[in-house]
């Protein structure tokens, strides 16, 4: 179905955050990310970044690509990750609501062409960078365990997956 296609599919999949590499967006001419944080960057209940993090994030900024966590998670929780990095950021962003992408694009000072979401979730950050018109990137999730938040989105998930696996539209497994 053309809606679920034109809502659900990604521009990109990868496996792990760690192969968008800069030369990658830059051959995609993209000069800001923005990125969710619980299960994309870390696991949902890790509270700071780790190693493999701190080095994605110092690769993408010695490549002067803009960086912007835009998490759904509370104000608390994604200030604690971000702030002590110099991460600029958005949190309780009610994704896939389409505000918080434009205050984003606003922040990043960048066009929608240039920008590019990274996620692990169809169900709000592909569906709300579809619905802004920018470039996303789905991600295999850090972790397999989600909070119950996210229960029932990973749910529709599996079934709109299945419908790109049978159409030869997912490129990728784990």
């Amino acid at each position: 179905m053309k809606i679920i296609e034109d809502k659900f599919l990604p521009s990109h999949f990868v496996s792990r955050y760690e192969d968008i590499t800069p030369e990658f967006l830059k051959a995609h001419n993209i000069k800001a990310v923005m990125t969710d944080l619980d299960n994309t960057l870390v696991a949902f209940d890790a509270a700071d970044a780790d190693d493999n993090v701190l080095k994605w994030i110092k690769t993408l900024e010695e490549s002067n690509i803009k960086l912007l966590i835009l998490s759904n998670g509370n104000k608390q929780r994604v200030a604690e990750f971000a702030e002590p990095h110099g991460i600029e950021y958005i949190s309780a962003a009610k994704k896939p609501m389409l505000a918080n992408f434009h205050k984003g694009l606003k922040i990043l000072g960048t066009k929608k062409a240039n920008t590019v979401m990274v996620g692990d979730q169809l169900m709000t950050d592909i569906l709300g960078a579809n619905r802004v018109n920018i470039n996303s990137i789905l991600v295999v999730p850090v972790k397999e365990k989600d909070g119950w938040a996210t229960y029932l989105n990973r749910r529709i998930e599996r079934v709109i997956m299945k419908y790109f696996k049978r159409k030869n539209m997912i490129t990728w497994e784990e």
